[in-house]
């Protein structure tokens, strides 16, 4: 990938920006032009210069990540959002992925695992941590019961999409959406979301394939 990358850093804590900086740097056509401490700062810089990606983290005074992922998908929606976290809990993925981030990378991955996620985003692709994708890798039921229809509102699913979304992506009512959800979910013997989540994901990574 030769095409430079404009890089936000979204990060409460000066030092995780610096070492975020000096390690993204490193690499050619990487250039971070912007830092921002919370969610208003971000959004406020975004307006004001040529962002392709931002890196951002959860947990941050004020506004949480995924708000803020959440503002930028709705006033930005060119700029593809990276999840930076401390957090490997399936359910932050899944309330990431729903507000429109693109991937979710831990904090202690390694630096090379951030340069392969943000080259992974930028050409379309969906990046979760390897740790993240041995437990979304986890086989839960084999999803050949459901119809192509379902599995269409699966993978849409996989990329974070909301119901209104999946909607207009698939030319169907929201209410239709739902019913195919509830159905995923009977089928699966599914209940929770972030498990909805983490089906989803894995069946998107077989379609991969």
């Amino acid at each position: 990938m030769s095409d430079i990358i404009n890089i936000m850093l979204v990060d409460d804590h000066p030092l995780v920006r610096d070492g975020l900086r000096a390690r993204l740097e490193a690499v050619p056509h990487f250039r971070v032009v912007a830092e921002a401490d919370g969610a208003e700062e971000a959004l406020r810089q975004a307006g004001q210069c040529a962002v392709a990606l931002v890196l951002m983290d959860i947990n941050m005074r004020g506004v949480s990540g995924i708000e803020a992922t959440a503002r930028f998908r709705d006033q930005f929606p060119q700029v593809a959002v990276l999840i930076l976290s401390m957090h490997d809990k399936l359910e932050y993925v899944s309330q990431a992925m729903q507000a429109g981030a693109r991937g979710y990378v831990l904090k202690d991955a390694p630096g090379k695992d951030i340069v392969l996620a943000i080259e992974t985003v930028m050409a379309g692709g969906i990046y979760y941590s390897a740790a993240l994708a041995r437990q979304l890798a986890r086989p839960l039921v084999q999803d050949n019961q459901l119809t192509v229809r379902e599995q269409e509102v699966l993978q849409q699913l996989a990329r974070g999409q909301s119901n209104k979304q999946i909607a207009r992506t698939l030319d169907l009512s929201v209410r239709t959406v739902e019913t195919h959800r509830l159905n995923i979910k009977r089928k699966l013997g599914i209940e929770g979301q972030a498990e909805l989540i983490r089906f989803a994901v894995q069946h998107a990574r077989f379609e991969g394939k």
